[in-house]
């Protein structure tokens, strides 16, 4: 079973169902996912345990499945993850950073900027080589407790990373550059969340223009440890998601374009399809 939003008519609700069938039956209605965070993984399991009242309307539309959540993410977590970067920029920071203690944690979205299932995502205008990067997501309680999982997409700009390091920031945070759902899945759902097949399709003209899998067993990192570090120095009193990092990155010289739709699919966890759009225009010296 797993949680998803959903809007009936106009008003958000939470609803329980499975990420292959989708949203079955509404859960009590004044429910969020913010409240249900803020008091804690334990209390988002009572909710999901009640198992809803009466049936999801037929033309409800699934929404993103989060609310007041911000989303951080991790980064080099894969060994083809650190290839992929030392590709693109020939610099040994990410190297480094691979086997360093500390992980790479950056912040990825706002919480009312993260898009959901069937919404579109972005390439910057100011690109010439994007990807998206599928990642199993993890969805924190307020008091750090890891509570469930979810389906996310980082779109990030590999030429922007690529000329400098420092322009990070650029190339993974930007309008519509993330996308999760389509719904939560308990903790106690997942037998193994460290053996979970990770699929990547991107489809252009009605063909598959790349496809791609890898697995949660090549992670280096371990999601407790991405968890702790990042509740270090930072509180989160609705709770956060944090992405895991990606085994899979499509070889140069493939980029997205717009039209693009891309599909990841994690076991036990559902598929999210998002439609690729350019974001952005010309650059302040007058270039796109």
């Amino acid at each position: 079973m797993a949680i998803f939003r959903v809007d009936v008519g106009g008003v958000v609700r939470l609803a329980v169902g499975t990420p292959a069938d989708g949203p079955k039956r509404l859960l009590a209605d004044g429910l969020s996912m913010s409240g249900l965070l803020a008091e804690g993984a334990q209390r988002l399991a009572e909710v999901h345990a009640s198992g809803g009242h009466e049936p999801v309307p037929v033309g409800a539309r699934v929404l993103v499945p989060v609310d007041g959540q911000d989303v951080w993410a991790a980064g080099v977590t894969y060994l083809r993850s650190r290839v992929a970067r030392l590709e693109e920029s020939q610099n040994d920071a990410y190297d480094r950073v691979y086997d360093a203690q500390r992980p790479e944690l950056f912040f990825k979205a706002r919480h009312d900027t993260v898009r959901g299932p069937g919404q579109s995502v972005g390439i910057r205008s100011d690109s010439t080589w994007d990807v998206p990067e599928p990642e199993l997501t993890l969805v924190i309680d307020a008091h750090g407790e890891l509570a469930a999982f979810t389906v996310g997409n980082d779109m990030s700009s590999r030429s922007i990373e690529g000329e400098n390091t420092l322009y990070l920031p650029q190339a993974k945070t930007y309008q519509y550059s993330c996308a999760v759902g389509p719904c939560l899945v308990l903790l106690e759902e997942i037998e193994d969340p460290t053996d979970l097949e990770v699929g990547l399709r991107i489809e252009r003209a009605a063909k598959v223009a790349f496809s791609g899998t890898s697995s949660t067993s090549m992670m280096k990192r371990t999601l407790t440890e991405l968890r702790e570090w990042l509740f270090v120095a930072n509180t989160f009193p609705t709770g956060v998601l944090l992405m895991t990092g990606t085994g899979i990155v499509p070889d140069a010289p493939f980029t997205l374009q717009a039209g693009d739709i891309v599909t990841i699919t994690i076991s036990g966890l559902g598929s999210l399809t998002n439609t690729v759009e350019v974001i952005g225009g010309d650059t302040p010296d007058g270039t796109s």
